[in-house]
């Protein structure tokens, strides 16, 4: 087994009482004596903070920088102000995605955010299709923190009271603690919050600052898959992968009008023919939310059947567990678009057996970003 890469938090992790696991390379925590349920329920009612140092931090630089990303995906990366940021996805010839990612313009030049699975991959596809004149840069002397919740604007501001007054996916440069971190108003949980990248060094003693707020607990991995599955946000390698497009995956909404059919960049992309086509007259599949019956999860894996007996699979859960602000059961899933529609009744094989669930709609808890 491959050595694990370990985050600058590492011992601050071991030290809060992690419970550690390989994820993406790295050694990650997954829960805190708290445990899962707690953490998840603390962030939706007060703050928590998240160690995401495994993620890959990219900056492009150069005049052509902004067309060049264009190329790469089916966002308008031209016409994003200064001091914002927007979703993205990598596609690919067949109108897939390679991965997902947020990017924003900092004035003079634009940062990345990707996921730890995909970074290498994606450094190299943007240092083989950007001209010479852009220079990709990747990060690898700064840590990345997420501080989620409705107490993350009233903890964050006592540091910086100029966070208070950026918006939802604004972008800024402000002194933490005595050191510069790139901040934005973003996250992975549905709840308003600040995404912050911070020095290496510095990392630990942010961290620490942070966690002496009594509104503030260490969230680990485990609540931060529950709470993203209840905000109907997609995890790259399950939700979402190479095989799957964005019509199927109902991710057009990150895809601006200009860049559609019609559009004044219309195309350009990898699959813009597939993704459009797709747009146009409609996708095989989509994905959903589901609500099993009673209490049972139904996790990744799960089939789904049109029927309680007799008949082939129509379709897969992708992610799947127990939602505690829900209290109950939530997943989603990859359904036929004739099968779609909120409200329909279908079945899931768990041990054997076919269990009602229905096709629902998403998010499952509504986000609180604030806009």
């Amino acid at each position: 087994m491959a050595e694990l890469w370990q985050t600058p938090l590492y011992d601050m992790h071991l030290e809060l009482g992690a419970k550690m696991v390989p994820f993406a390379g790295y050694d990650m925590p997954v829960q805190y004596p708290l445990g899962v349920m707690k953490e998840h329920l603390h962030c939706r009612a007060a703050a928590g903070l998240f160690d995401v140092s495994h993620m890959g931090q990219v900056i492009l630089r150069g005049a052509g920088a902004a067309a060049g990303l264009e190329g790469l995906i089916p966002q308008d990366v031209i016409g994003l102000e200064e001091g914002r940021q927007r979703y993205g996805f990598f596609t690919n010839e067949a109108g897939g995605i390679e991965d997902d990612l947020m990017f924003a313009n900092r004035g003079d030049h634009l940062f990345l955010v990707v996921n730890a699975g995909c970074k290498e991959a994606d450094v190299a596809r943007l240092r083989g299709a950007l001209t010479p004149d852009v220079t990709v840069e990747y990060i690898e002397d700064r840590a990345l923190l997420a501080l989620q919740g409705p107490a993350a604007e009233a903890v964050l501001a006592a540091l910086a009271p100029e966070v208070a007054d950026m918006r939802f996916m604004d972008v800024r440069t402000v002194s933490l603690n005595g050191v510069e971190c790139w901040i934005s108003r973003s996250g992975y949980t549905g709840e308003d919050g600040y995404e912050i990248s911070v020095p290496e060094a510095a990392a630990v003693d942010l961290a620490g600052v942070l966690l002496a707020d009594e509104r503030v607990a260490p969230i680990g991995l485990g609540a931060r898959d529950s709470l993203r599955l209840e905000a109907g946000l997609c995890l790259y390698g399950h939700d979402i992968d190479a095989a799957t497009s964005p019509v199927e995956a109902a991710l057009t909404w990150g895809i601006q009008k200009l860049r559609r059919a019609g559009g004044a960049r219309a195309g350009g992309f990898a699959g813009a023919d597939v993704i459009l086509g797709q747009m146009a007259a409609g996708a095989a599949q989509k994905r959903v939310g589901l609500l099993p019956d009673g209490r049972a999860p139904m996790r990744e894996g799960t089939e789904i059947f049109a029927s309680a007996e007799g008949g082939a699979a129509i379709g897969h859960v992708t992610s799947g567990a127990f939602g505690p602000t829900l209290q109950a059961p939530m997943a989603m899933g990859y359904v036929p678009t004739e099968l779609s529609a909120i409200g329909t009744q279908l079945f899931g094989e768990v041990r054997g057996k076919r269990l009602p669930v229905t096709v629902a709609k998403l998010p499952f808890t509504p986000a609180n970003f604030k806009r």
